[in-house]
């Protein structure tokens, strides 16, 4: 067994078959069969059940998917200390981040990291729900992942730094309603049409909230693309209920961003694994130290 053939499983596993692990690894399907093959035979048991084209995890291969994480999770810390070494001239982070945040304050935080450490590369990951990101983070699928929650992350499962809070504000269309204004009571929402995001979401579970307080609006659009979101408030679909983390982004897009009173906010943190981190993963928890309450 070598790593290169943990690898090649855990890209079946993340891309969901042969053909688009292989795509992905830039080799070919049948030497990556063969590679999956020989890890089998050294493991004495079937990974998948070839279905046709599908491959399907057999119980082993579930069972594998985890130690294997961890194993080339660990040869990436062992190359990351000699790129450290080199200090952090080369490297990949693996960051989950839900959609808002990767706006702000992933943005923020990127930015100043590879302004430090250029030749690091930070690849984000998209989740949908601070449960996920958790257990991204704790799986090994990634080092570090951001999020936002109703409350304070737990420090149960991963360690947490917060960065702060994000409120809820809403985003209307030029001439759209409440014009003039700089805010909007949330029972001002009723009769209007939203723009909602999927369930688990903070801002799914925001306008939930108020609907189960008496507050009866129209589910004008349910996505879970948010590159959508200001495009569609735009065309005038409707209205929506987003963190100030959109604030700049939709005013310079041509929206106007009202505060919802009263204020409702998410709370923000950056979490990790309980343990060693790669370099590049501790110098960009260093770089949100700056944004976290000391």
């Amino acid at each position: 067994m070598d790593v290169r053939q943990l690898e090649y499983f855990l890209a079946i596993v993340d891309r969901g078959g042969f053909h688009r692990a292989a795509s992905a690894l830039y080799v070919s399907q049948p030497s990556l069969s063969q590679a999956v093959r020989a890890l089998e035979r050294d493991l004495g048991a079937e990974l998948f059940h070839r279905v046709g084209r599908r491959a399907v995890l057999t119980e082993a291969g579930r069972a594998l998917i985890e130690p294997a994480r961890a194993a080339v999770r660990s040869l990436g810390t062992a190359r990351a200390s000699v790129a450290a070494v080199r200090e952090l001239r080369e490297g990949r982070l693996d960051v989950a981040s839900m959609p808002s945040q990767a706006v702000e304050p992933l943005t923020t935080l990127i930015r100043a990291f590879s302004g430090r450490y250029p030749g690091v590369t930070v690849a984000v990951r998209a989740v949908f729900t601070a449960r996920d990101v958790i257990d991204a983070v704790r799986t090994g699928a990634v080092e570090l992942g951001l999020l936002a929650s109703a409350e304070p992350v737990p420090d149960r499962e991963v360690a947490a730094r917060p960065l702060g809070e994000q409120r809820f504000v809403l985003v209307v269309p030029p001439g759209g309603p409440f014009a003039g204004r700089d805010f909007v009571a949330c029972e001002e929402l009723a009769g209007q049409r939203l723009i909602v995001g999927q369930p688990g979401t903070g801002m799914r579970a925001y306008v939930d909230a108020l609907r189960d307080r008496g507050v009866d609006f129209t589910v004008a659009a349910e996505t879970e693309h948010r590159v959508s979101l200001l495009p569609l408030v735009l065309a005038g679909v409707g209205l929506a209920v987003v963190t100030e983390a959109w604030r700049e982004t939709a005013r310079r897009a041509g929206a106007r961003v009202l505060d919802i009173e009263p204020a409702t906010a998410l709370h923000v943190a950056l979490v990790s694994r309980r343990g060693g981190l790669s370099p590049a993963a501790a110098a960009f928890w260093s770089t949100a130290a700056g944004r976290d309450g000391g």
